[in-house]
């Protein structure tokens, strides 16, 4: 129910969003008219063609991409006829016999009609609805992202609906205030002919805006600055935050607290005397395909006790809880422990299988491992966290789970309590000493005041550079002269789609004001795979005994495949400072910031 409300609530905060003007004209077309005849199909038809379509694009594959590409294209023809029969009554006349007959239909709708027709403004609500584009702050991020992790199913409709009916409810609003003023306008001689005319010329501008991809570029980036932080307010009054440093999988900005991204509704579960049984192991059916093991099946896994641990190869928090999941695994094999990773992968990149092989073996993973690019078993699981740990025991049952890094001590007595019941002997009462290196070492978190930060335009926070964020186009971009904490921006020539910003021409450069002891940034190489050169810098000068496991004291190195690198690593007196990566090659992708 918070959910429903939290996304309603977000619907209702798009009328003050700038990307919403470029179909206010359609809506407003309808003013002056019955509101239940006109403007309510409209609204209706609107709301649920939005909810269609964003349930079928956040779970669909590419038909589903392509179908509403060329609905698109039909919705942006029938509503700039629509717009020319306000603007032009006269266009129709001179039109062959059907298209006259067409045109008097829409003008009548438009306007003429003393009794406007309502399945003519419901289908003028589908057409809006296929061109609507909302803006993806934090609430409308949080229901696609999480549509796309649970697939197609009544609550992920349900939750697009509520949102397109908070936006419809404010549409409402301002076309009946809209209508009264219409109708104080039309007292005075001939002003109903003007505004019939003039809507007509705002639908045309607004069919120009949508079809010059103004709606989901410059409308877009205003909107974000105008609308998220009432969003974030919203998320943070209604949804409560996890304990426990876990990477969540919704498309929510960071806190404070450090790199725990929070979403709805997850709560920890502390079992501290007894573990009581949370239900079945769900299905490992779902998986692409299994690496070190041929595939395993809950009933082949009766009477051994599992720990399932989701992960992806390039999440920091899933590396540094690693070493102590690979220590459980080796110290409690041969007493009947199976350690199962299910790699659910974050970015595109993830989801290549030779990717995830390569970084099994640089990180030494020797337990099976179940490919889920479909996320079957993530869903299957109900999970939304990077790592998330669940316990079953010999009866394949759950009877624990722990989101995040930590309580490493804990979790192990639950797999030792999980043995002694399923009949183990001489099962080990002390807990495994790990000695983690590099990125896979602890982080200082009361140091930490800077949070996971994404690149791409997508999930991209505190963007500093003149101009802001030109999504899905080359363009210069200029660093900025200043960065408060946590601020970042682009030098040189960059392409920022979706996920990643991609390097242009050689020279670019990145820039972050933080403050944490590691700094780490997602990498690519090109396309072409070639090594990217780099040189690192804090506050305008080498990094020397500061420098991460993939730089040296110069600051030197090199992307050479699509990974986290630690690039920072202070010794002591952690402040902020401003960090700055130079690419002396092009065609680098960078994806996001994490710190420890």
């Amino acid at each position: 129910m918070l959910l429903l409300i939290l996304a309603y609530l977000g619907g209702v905060l798009t009328i003050v969003s700038p990307c919403i003007l470029p179909v206010l004209p359609f809506v407003f077309a309808r003013t002056g008219q019955s509101f239940v005849r006109s403007g309510l199909p409209l609204l209706a038809g609107m709301a649920l063609t939005f909810a269609l379509v964003a349930t079928l694009a956040a779970v669909g594959g590419n038909w589903v991409v392509s179908l509403n590409q060329y609905g698109r294209v039909l919705a942006l023809a029938f509503i700039a006829l629509f717009g020319l029969t306000l603007l032009l009554p006269g266009l129709a006349q001179r039109l062959t016999r059907p298209l006259v007959a067409a045109g008097n239909r829409l003008s009548e709708a438009a306007g003429h009609d003393a009794r406007p027709r309502p399945w003519a403004s419901l289908l003028i609500g589908v057409a809006t609805g296929l061109l609507w584009a909302p803006c993806a702050g934090p609430i409308l991020g949080l229901l696609l992202t999480g549509a796309a992790l649970q697939g197609a199913n009544i609550g992920t409709t349900l939750l697009l609906l509520a949102y397109a009916a908070g936006a419809a409810t404010s549409l409402a609003v301002a076309l009946l205030l809209g209508g009264k003023v219409f109708t104080a306008m039309k007292r005075s001689l001939g002003a109903g002919e003007w505004l019939r005319r003039g809507l007509g010329a705002a639908m045309l501008a607004g069919v120009a805006a949508i079809a010059l991809g103004l709606d989901t570029g410059l409308l877009t980036r205003l909107s974000i600055a105008s609308t998220s932080s009432l969003e974030q307010a919203l998320v943070d009054r209604l949804t409560p935050a996890p304990n426990g440093n876990a990477m969540m999988a919704q498309n929510l900005p960071e806190t404070d607290a450090g790199p725990a991204m929070m979403a709805s509704g997850a709560m920890m579960m502390a079992a501290q005397d007894s573990l009581p049984v949370e239900g079945n192991l769900p299905s490992l059916a779902g998986a692409v395909q299994w690496l070190n093991t041929p595939p395993l099946t809950n009933e082949a896994l009766k009477g051994k006790v599992v720990l399932v641990d989701f992960w992806t190869y390039s999440c920091i928090n899933c590396l540094r809880s690693l070493p102590y999941v690979k220590a459980w695994a080796e110290k409690y094999r041969d007493q009947g422990l199976v350690v199962i990773g299910v790699h659910a992968p974050e970015f595109a990149f993830e989801r290549d299988v030779k990717n995830v092989q390569k970084a099994m073996r640089d990180l030494g993973i020797s337990y099976p491992v179940a490919i889920d690019n479909d996320y079957q078993i993530w869903r299957a699981f109900n999970n939304r966290y990077w790592p998330a740990h669940y316990f079953a025991d010999a009866q394949g049952r759950v009877r624990y789970h722990h989101f995040g890094e930590g309580d490493y001590a804990h979790s192990e007595q639950v797999i030792q309590q999980l043995l002694r019941e399923a009949g183990a002997q001489h099962v080990a009462t002390d807990t495994a000493v790990v000695q983690a290196q590099g990125v896979q070492q602890a982080a200082e978190m009361d140091e930490v005041r800077s949070p996971e930060t994404y690149l791409g335009h997508d999930r991209a926070q505190n963007f500093a550079s003149a101009g802001g964020l030109q999504p899905e186009r080359d363009a210069h971009y200029r660093a900025a002269e200043h960065l408060d904490l946590n601020q970042w921006s682009l030098n040189g020539q960059w392409r920022v789609g979706a996920e990643q910003a991609t390097l242009s021409q050689p020279g670019g450069s990145i820039s972050y004001r933080f403050q944490a002891r590691d700094l780490h940034l997602v990498l690519g190489p090109g396309t072409d795979g070639k090594a990217v050169r780099f040189r690192v810098l804090i506050d305008g000068k080498a990094p020397g005994d500061a420098h991460g496991t993939d730089t040296d004291n110069a600051g030197n190195g090199r992307v050479t495949e699509q990974r986290l690198y630690q690039l920072i690593r202070q010794p002591a007196g952690i402040e902020a400072h401003t960090f700055t990566i130079e690419f002396l090659d092009p065609g680098v992708s960078a994806y996001a910031f994490t710190f420890g």
